[in-house]
């Protein structure tokens, strides 16, 4: 029934919605999802479904965070205005390296990375890498604000934004933990990750579309399109919660609970991969 199909396709929103900015790993939480409960439409639809939801998250960084992002607000002085500027290429300095290996790999990550047991080992060891980031002692954050961060500062964290391409490792989370072992405040750190988004997802789903119309001469149909259509609300909405619950929440809270939770849900797809390997077949 496709209205079976209209509450997986919600379920996959409200996963990305939450799984996008928490450092969980989107892309790993759908694959999963997908591989226990899958929907009944094609692979490469698939394909193209899971990176395209993802702009119901963008829409959520630029709705809350617009103008801050904006550099035409005519509420800003001629100095926010290039200091606005300033900002944005410096999140394109910290998007090349992703965008440059993306582009090489993405069949790579698509045919050989996307299963269950790679997800499952990154979830385990960048779980391990937050605890131990946290647990150390004298912690400290020179970097306390966007101003701060310089362009050597931003590839930097690009670099480590690159290691999210592995599904299971998660953008946020590779892009956190990298920000903060530079010493980056958590909040600076979550604020970069969210504008780092921008680019490098507008870029993936743009890639996605060009290869699924263009290169393949693929088409949605009409469910299709409504499955999409309702799995992009959903994560705009979901999404919208989220990084308003994240920023108050790591104002008083470490990264450590996210980082049991990968390891958790780590260990329990590797049980699962022996016990029942057949529930992701």
């Amino acid at each position: 029934m496709f209205f079976i199909e209209i509450l997986k396709a919600i379920l996959q929103g409200i996963v990305q919605g939450i799984t996008e900015w928490l450092p969980v790993s989107s892309t790993g939480h759908i694959l999963l999802l997908d591989a226990v409960w899958k929907m009944q439409a094609s692979e490469a639809f698939f394909d193209v479904f899971k990176v395209i939801i993802q702009l119901g998250s963008i829409l959520a960084v630029v709705v809350l965070y617009f103008h801050k992002l904006n550099p035409f607000s005519p509420k800003k002085s001629s100095a926010e205005k290039k200091g606005t500027w300033v900002l944005w290429s410096k999140v394109l300095v910290a998007s090349i390296p992703a965008a440059v290996v993306g582009l090489v790999l993405d069949d790579l990550i698509d045919t050989v990375l996307s299963v269950p047991v790679v997800i499952a080992a990154a979830l385990i060891l960048y779980g391990i890498a937050f605890i131990w980031m946290e647990s150390r002692k004298g912690r400290q954050a020179p970097v306390d604000s966007l101003e701060a961060i310089s362009y050597k500062h931003a590839l930097g964290i690009g670099a480590f934004q690159m290691l999210a391409l592995i599904p299971g490792t998660s953008r946020s989370g590779s892009t956190i933990l990298g920000a903060s072992l530079l010493g980056t405040s958590r909040t600076v750190a979550a604020e970069f990750s969210f504008f780092m988004a921008i680019p490098v997802m507008l870029g993936a789903s743009g890639l996605k579309v060009v290869k699924f119309f263009l290169l393949d001469n693929y088409t949605f149909t009409s469910k299709e399109w409504v499955l999409l259509a309702v799995a992009t609300v959903v994560s705009f909405v979901v999404s919208v919660l989220v990084i308003r619950f994240l920023m108050a929440f790591i104002k008083k809270h470490s990264f450590k609970p996210f980082g049991w939770y990968r390891i958790v849900l780590g260990i329990v797809v590797l049980l699962v991969l022996w016990l029942a390997p057949q529930v992701f077949l």
